[in-house]
């Protein structure tokens, strides 16, 4: 029944088997890869034939996580998979990135890549896996495919590169970086890391490309064996098209990309397309015009060529500035003054509004992953309005660009963060693009910079980000772009965004529409980021130099403390009463953790001071000598009872509520009258002893040093504890236990 094809290697200390021909028959193209234990389905699916009038290429990747694959059931209400998670989306994205510009130029019939991931080790992350197996299904499939690729991800671990580390290794990781390529050239790469340098960070890329070699070697003997006729597809030739579109209008579109602005430059290229429209499109009029589908393609083509030439002939770029050359910045904090933190940065025509807002744990966000569910107390959300363009469009939730522009600059900014020991707030940004021309998630980056040293959010460094452009020509020339606009990045070869400080990359993402990128220019692209990067923080630091040294007013006060772990169940009690009762009564919101750590938040200090010393009180003992403020709870005819330690009380015996005899209590102290004492131990019975005539009720001092130096001087015995400075004796006035002996 099965004609099973299976190629099996060792890859970084672990066998990944590649097999086709036992699952998912039906599909052109179905590969089921397993790397360790991680076992991910990828099939493809193609139409014969292109959807009439449809002028781009409709590929779909979708990956998918079962959640069986890690023995676990759904949560919700209905116990299955819902919409995709945030790292299905990221990772659809990132086998979308490199496989796209592989398809032979002009083919334009829907694809559908599925990627569903069956089993997880909790060792091997199975984006990799699936990114191998969508490879090796495209490329046995017979779609014009121009693979295979491979992928590979590298860390840093004690200084070494680590080729595929493990779930577990990558928690000691430097570095987190995905690349994919060709058997010649890097396609692209996705990172974080803590400030690596440019060359720490090139050497992981050649690392990485060499190490997935002989995946791609694999790839190519599996599909020697197993791979289906090429499917029979010639791009269109529209060679004619473009050499009389540039007869009609050439110089019209070159004179349109020397204005400056964007609009400008974009009412210049559409009159041009609307002149050669009328003469060139097939009509009534014109029955040997061309097809407008034929016509738009040529037309992109021919404006490729105007831009491309004149960077690559003569250094000229659409907006007038050198290659290497920044627009300029404008960096703003504190823009939205009630808010926690707020900047506004604006690079030349692209602008982003980044807001910083602080919570408490009770913000922290539940991931649930197949590795089990964990808490994320750093949040950062990407928004792209159609106003940011100049156009009406609909408004709804995120899409994949979206999520995937937002981790981009997650990635750059978490690695400078504080712990949570030494900042315990959960951080939410929010990035508005208000105007777009290019690179909307570098400034992004820098915005968020900006709102969190506004914030008070003590960063370990600045960040900023740029975008480099590439314009590759077939002969070799090459010239890199630094700070690209959008026209750049839709008509050039390469979007290759770098963010970090002063001291290094924190993040790196490239994509690019050509067949891979050499290392030569890889260098190159680093090295003059590098110098871009440098001069964005300079324009950033005239805003503000580094994190402010107070939250603002408006943001909530957040203090920790540490209790032993058998003891949170003392402060929690029984069904949460205890814990229910600080937060109602101190109005101070309070987190605990398993470990002990307790966090408490509140718009006032008072509060979170009550609170504090509410816990302290359940989870310590007073300590003897100490002076304490409490409240009379209780006025009997040996003396008080006094809440003064939390939920404890004590006994203010009569002999210890003044210098002076009491005959009642009553005429001293009222219930509710709040009091000084001084904790004096415990009795033989172990109850708590308190003393009020040792402390200044005024001051809170302690004036036992005091009264027996004046005592000393009448020549009379110190204070005791007991009796108030009398000897013990039968029928002693002064002790309650003598009045009952007299009576």
């Amino acid at each position: 029944m099965f004609d099973i094809k299976r190629k099996t290697i060792e890859w970084a200390g672990r066998p990944l088997t590649l097999e086709t021909g036992r699952i998912a028959r039906q599909a052109d193209g179905a590969v089921l890869a397993t790397y360790g234990e991680t076992v991910v389905l990828a099939t493809v699916v193609y139409a014969r034939q292109p959807k009439p009038g449809q002028d781009f290429f409709p590929l779909t990747v979708n990956y998918q996580e079962k959640t069986f694959a890690a023995g676990k059931i759904p949560g919700g209400y209905f116990k299955r998979e819902g919409r995709p998670s945030e790292k299905e989306t990221l990772v659809s994205r990132l086998i979308d990135r490199p496989i796209r510009p592989l398809f032979v130029k002009g083919f334009k019939n829907e694809v559908q890549v599925v990627c569903t991931v069956l089993q997880h080790d909790m060792e091997n992350d199975p984006d990799m896996v699936a990114m191998v197996a969508a490879s090796a299904a495209l490329t046995i499939s017979g779609v014009p495919f121009m693979g295979p690729i491979g992928g590979a991800r590298v860390g840093v671990i004690d200084g070494e590169y680590v080729l595929n580390p493990t779930v577990d290794q990558m928690e000691s990781s430097d570095l987190d970086l995905v690349v994919a390529g060709t058997a010649d050239a890097l396609m692209m790469v996705e990172s974080e890391a803590k400030e690596l340098s440019e060359e720490k960070m090139l050497g992981a890329l050649m690392f990485a490309h060499r190490g997935m070699q002989p995946v791609i070697e694999a790839i190519i003997e599996l599909a020697e064996h197993a791979a289906k006729e090429p499917f029979d597809f010639a791009g269109e030739d529209v060679s004619e098209a473009v050499e009389a579109i540039k007869k009609l209008v050439g110089e019209d579109i070159k004179a349109a990309y020397a204005l400056p602005g964007k609009y400008d430059r974009r009412s210049g290229v559409d009159a041009a397309k609307k002149a050669a429209a009328a003469q060139l499109v097939a009509s009534e009029t014109n029955p040997d015009g061309f097809e407008p589908n034929k016509f738009a393609t040529a037309f992109k083509e021919c404006e490729a060529e105007v831009l491309r030439r004149d960077i690559i002939e003569n250094g000229h770029r659409v907006d007038g500035r050198a290659l290497d050359k920044v627009r300029p910045i404008v960096s703003e904090v504190g823009v939205l003054p009630r808010t926690h933190g707020s900047a506004l940065f604006t690079r030349g025509e692209t602008q982003a509004l980044v807001v910083a807002t602080l919570g408490t744990g009770e913000d922290e966000q539940y991931i649930d992953a197949l590795q089990g569910t964990y808490k994320e107390k750093f949040l950062l959300h990407y928004n792209f309005p159609p106003y940011s363009v100049g156009e009406a469009g609909r408004m709804g939730s995120p899409g994949r660009r979206e999520i995937g522009h937002g981790k981009l600059a997650w990635r750059a900014l978490r690695p400078m963060l504080p712990t949570s020991e030494e900042f315990p707030y959960t951080i939410r940004l929010v990035s508005e693009i208000t105007e777009s021309n290019g690179s909307s998630s570098m400034a992004t980056v820098c915005g968020a910079s900006l709102a969190l040293m506004d914030a008070g959010v003590p960063l370990t460094r600045a960040v900023s980000g740029i975008a480099m452009g590439l314009i590759l020509e077939p002969t070799g020339e090459f010239a890199i772009l630094s700070d690209i606009l959008g026209d750049e990045d839709h008509l050039g070869d390469m979007d290759f965004k770098v963010a970090g400080t002063r001291e290094g990359i924190t993040s790196l993402q490239m994509d690019i529409k050509v067949p891979g990128i050499t290392e030569e220019i890889m260098t190159k692209a680093l090295n003059q980021a590098s110098a871009g990067r440098l001069h964005i923080l300079d324009e950033m630091a005239k805003a503000i130099e580094g994190s402010r040294q107070e939250l603002g007013e408006f943001a909530p006060k957040i203090e920790t403390m540490k209790i032993p772990v058998d003891k949170i169940r003392d402060v929690i009690g029984t069904g949460g009463k205890i814990i229910r009762e600080i937060v109602e009564k101190t109005g101070a919101k309070i987190n605990i953790e398993d470990d002990g750590t307790i966090k408490i938040a509140a718009s006032e200090q008072e509060k979170i001071d009550a609170a504090k010393d509410w816990i302290k009180s359940i989870t310590s003992e007073p300590e003897v000598g100490m002076i304490y403020t409490g409240k009379v709870v209780k006025v009997v005819d040996f003396g008080a009872f006094v809440n003064f330690f939390g939920a404890k009380d004590g006994l203010v015996h009569v002999s210890q509520m003044a210098l002076e005899r009491v005959a009642n209590p009553a005429d001293v102290v009222s219930e509710g009258q709040e009091v000084k004492v001084k904790f004096l131990g415990l009795d033989d019975r172990g109850k708590t002893k308190l003393s009020m005539k040792v402390v200044d009720q005024t001051t809170g001092e302690d004036i036992t040093d005091r009264i027996n130096a004046e005592r000393a001087e009448r020549g009379e015995p110190p204070l005791s504890d007991d009796t108030g400075g009398r000897p013990k004796r039968d029928g002693d006035r002064g002790g309650d236990r003598g009045r009952r002996r007299r009576d």
